[in-house]
């Protein structure tokens, strides 16, 4: 569904992605983990066109979103880039929800302006997302009467109401306490048991140990393993042991 091949971003002289490649498959979930500054996030901001890859190639489900023409990147054309941007929904770490409007009308705002999606057909289909993240009973109320948890969940269920082909999350669970964690990777085990193909960039080492399906390492803005996730807390490789359980070399 996705591949992603030697993609390169640099921000002045700080190079964050040096050659990255992935490919993630339908009903696939895959973990990113590794240090801060690793690149995880600023990847997962390029594929969702936040960021502009210097080169490199991006695919999403046939259609390509840049390549590299005389070592640039080269962009499609801006109907194709809406289809992509389409396929894919972001969960940021600090919710991004409009403060203005209560949790339903967050819900239905992209289907009626994006989708254009009659507004009582929004609405059913908001309450359905809201009964999947369990918050039906708090359609009414505004994200500053929300916990970190319940906000979280709302902006889960905002991003399911665009129907992604992939569902991107960028730490969604490293400004919550441990109780609020809970919640929210209930929430993302019952969306992987459903096959909702998924990126997760995390640093919860259970959650990636028992729900994603590989488990990238990255480091210095480089892919150092790519495994399956028994094979990855496995690893004999020092720099994934340093990072998942503090060994030195």
């Amino acid at each position: 569904m996705l591949i992603a091949k030697d993609v390169h971003k640099s921000f002045g002289a700080l190079t964050v992605l040096d050659g990255v490649s992935l490919e993630v498959h339908k009903k696939e979930v895959v973990a990113l983990i590794g240090p801060s500054g690793s690149g995880k996030s600023t990847f997962l901001r390029c594929l969702n066109q936040l960021e502009k890859v210097d080169s490199g190639t991006i695919e999403l489900d046939g259609l390509t979103m840049c390549r590299t023409v005389n070592k640039k990147a080269e962009y499609a054309k801006s109907s194709e880039l809406r289809q992509i941007t389409l396929k894919m929904g972001m969960v940021f770490q600090s919710f991004n929800l409009f403060p203005h409007k209560n949790v339903l009308e967050n819900l239905i705002e992209a289907p009626l302006v994006v989708l254009k999606m009659p507004r009582d057909k929004a609405i059913l289909q908001a309450r359905h997302m809201l009964s999947k993240v369990g918050l039906l009973d708090h359609e009414k109320h505004y994200p500053y009467q929300l916990s970190g948890g319940q906000a979280q969940r709302v902006a889960i269920a905002r991003a399911l109401c665009m129907h992604p082909e992939i569902l991107c999350f960028d730490e969604p669970t490293s400004a919550l306490d441990p109780l609020l964690t809970k919640e929210v990777l209930a929430v993302m085990r019952d969306l992987a048991k459903e096959e909702m193909t998924m990126i997760v960039v995390t640093h919860e080492m259970e959650f990636a140990r028992e729900v994603a399906d590989r488990v990238v390492f990255m480091e210095g803005g480089r892919v150092i393993e790519d495994a399956p996730p028994e094979e990855l807390f496995a690893s004999q490789n020092p720099r994934t042991r340093r990072f998942i359980y503090g060994e030195t070399e």
